[in-house]
């Protein structure tokens, strides 16, 4: 499937509740909807979780308050036949079906299942031996980069630059000092380029507006040099769409199909009605960026010759007769000699006759 300028991934995550006729319903919507791919969430609980790990505030809000995080996430993890029945239905559905894996065994599963390209969460992005493994699978990654600083991000990448010299041959031990030289090489930001898409986000649900600092996209691009995108986290549609516009060449949003469900982030995610209407006007965005040179477009051009003005005889002017401010006037159309000329023609006396609203030629 050929990709826009604009990659929609709609983040079906765990707003399947455990259900995998729910999954193949949100798949579903999000090709309805018009999103290039669905994305769930691959793990094996205890392997992400020790038993008595806090929940956050908003997991609290939406889920079972004596429920550990531990058997909350347990009741959403999809078993390896649910992955395979779920990838089938998208095929189905025409939409490219991939997932976020939080541990070294899921991430080797989905790599059976040869998605086209692997996320990393924002909360994985301090977990190096997961960075490593991704990166040495060959595969496109997007590097989501809530709550971390220009600093984190760095060594991330450093990881990641180093994983993709490994998988293409270059020997080295796993190390921060070979991570930063991976990191500084010109191989390795090749490498990076070739490979690594970063992905603005605020990891909360869901995100206040005045915490999402959507400037930051700028300064994303102009420090690492690579594709940025946006996940996103707030209320609505607006701040993608702004996203798009400042230049996201992705963009990641919850999609559930009722907000009211039980589950921690389904309040944090839009109805497939929503969704819609937020890939569409993504889509009048996309075709309205245009590039950065300023000129007429073929429409404009069309409406020059009625918007704009020539200088026409104000009153009869006869042969030899001088133009002053009194027997010029600027009207449309256009198409005769430019308003701009205006000074320049006062004092000139007239070459032949001009009746009145006549173009000066």
């Amino acid at each position: 499937m050929k990709l826009p300028n604009v990659t929609i991934i709609a983040e079906a995550g765990v707003n399947h509740n455990g259900s995998v006729e729910m999954a193949k319903q949100l798949i579903e919507a999000a090709a309805k909807a018009g999103a290039d791919a669905v994305k769930f969430q691959t793990y094996r609980a205890e392997q992400v979780s020790v038993p008595n790990a806090p929940k956050a505030d908003y997991q609290l809000q939406n889920t079972a308050v004596e429920e550990t995080q531990l058997e909350m996430i347990r009741k959403l993890e999809l078993s390896e036949a649910a992955h395979l029945i779920l990838k089938e239905h998208a095929q189905k559905n025409n939409i490219i079906f991939i997932s976020t894996a939080f541990d070294l065994g899921s991430l080797d599963f989905l790599l059976t299942l040869n998605v086209p390209f692997l996320k990393i969460s924002s909360g994985e992005i301090v977990n190096a031996p997961l960075l490593l493994k991704a990166a040495c699978s060959g595969k496109n990654i997007l590097l989501s980069t809530g709550m971390a600083d220009l600093g984190e991000i760095e060594a991330a990448l450093g990881v990641i630059a180093f994983g993709y010299l490994e998988q293409s041959g270059k020997k080295g031990l796993p190390n921060r000092t070979s991570f930063r030289q991976a990191y500084y090489s010109e191989q390795g930001q090749t490498q990076l380029k070739e490979h690594v898409t970063l992905l603005h986000c605020t990891t909360e649900y869901p995100a206040p507006f005045s915490e999402v600092n959507l400037n930051v996209l700028l300064s994303l691009r102009q420090s690492f040099n690579l594709p940025v995108g946006y996940s996103d986290h707030t209320p609505g549609i607006a701040v993608p769409i702004a996203a798009v516009a400042m230049g996201a060449s992705m963009i990641e949003k919850h999609l559930t199909l009722d907000r009211s469900l039980s589950g921690p982030d389904h309040k944090a995610s839009l109805e497939p009605a929503e969704f819609a209407q937020m890939v569409q006007s993504i889509r009048q965005v996309e075709h309205a960026m245009g590039d950065t040179v300023k000129r007429p477009s073929q429409a404009e051009l069309r409406n020059q010759l009625i918007a704009r003005k020539s200088i026409v005889a104000a009153c009869r002017i006869t042969q030899g007769e001088r133009f002053t401010e009194k027997n010029l006037a600027v009207k449309r159309p256009y198409g005769g000699v430019s308003p701009m000329e205006y000074f320049e023609l006062l004092g000139k006396t007239a070459d032949q006759n001009y009746s009145e609203n006549e173009k000066i030629r």
